[in-house]
């Protein structure tokens, strides 16, 4: 059975793991996030949806070269409604690692295009931007769990008790749309297996 597993190191940035490989997306610049300890992580690949500073800071990660065993699609989007007039582009990453799809959609600001959707549709696990301001928010946050269907969702880039940016909303704007949500420590095993949820995790630099 495949298997990977999704570590939140907080705000936007992750760590995925499958097959002694280590993938870190989106790692902030030291003191770019309120509340969040740096980011110090090791790795074989890091990848950044774009380069401010709370998303690109690749010097955070040491790096060990390895040919990757996983896939990798890549989408060009929006960072805001305007084109990226605003805030420029934003790149959408599915991985897929054996029969597992994982979407990190970085600061996506606007809904998918039907073209975007179908790339999506029924990945395994979503990991997608909920605090509005910078991206989406809650409310087309949920429009995009509601159409792509992934298994698990797991929300980023939003205030909490362990901190984020003042203008950006509560993780409670999110949650709040669903009837049920579940609350994990700062990693999970995402496997064929994993049961469909909304599912919160702990930031480990939090």
């Amino acid at each position: 059975m495949y298997r990977a597993e999704i570590t939140y190191i907080g705000h936007s940035c992750f760590v995925l793991a499958y097959e002694g490989q280590r993938i870190v997306l989106d790692p902030y610049e030291d003191g770019s996030v309120p509340g969040l300890k740096n980011v110090r992580l090791e790795a074989e690949f890091v990848y950044c949806s774009h380069f401010h500073h709370d998303h690109g800071f690749t010097a955070g990660v040491t790096i060990k070269p390895a040919a990757p065993a996983f896939e990798l699609e890549e989408l060009e989007t929006d960072h805001d409604d305007a084109g990226g007039a605003k805030r420029g582009k934003n790149t959408v990453r599915i991985f897929r690692f054996g029969s597992l799809r994982v979407a990190h959609l970085g600061d996506l600001g606007r809904l998918p295009t039907d073209g975007e959707y179908e790339k999506l549709s029924g990945v395994d696990c979503l990991l997608i931007p909920v605090g509005g301001f910078f991206t989406i928010d809650a409310a087309a946050a949920k429009e995009i769990v509601d159409r792509v269907k992934p298994r698990v969702t797991v929300p980023m880039h939003y205030r909490s008790q362990y901190g984020g940016f003042d203008v950006i909303a509560p993780l409670e704007d999110f949650i709040g749309l669903f009837d049920r949500v579940e609350r994990g420590g700062s990693s999970f095993d995402l496997t064929g297996d994993t049961p469909r949820q909304v599912l919160v995790l702990a930031p480990q630099n939090g």
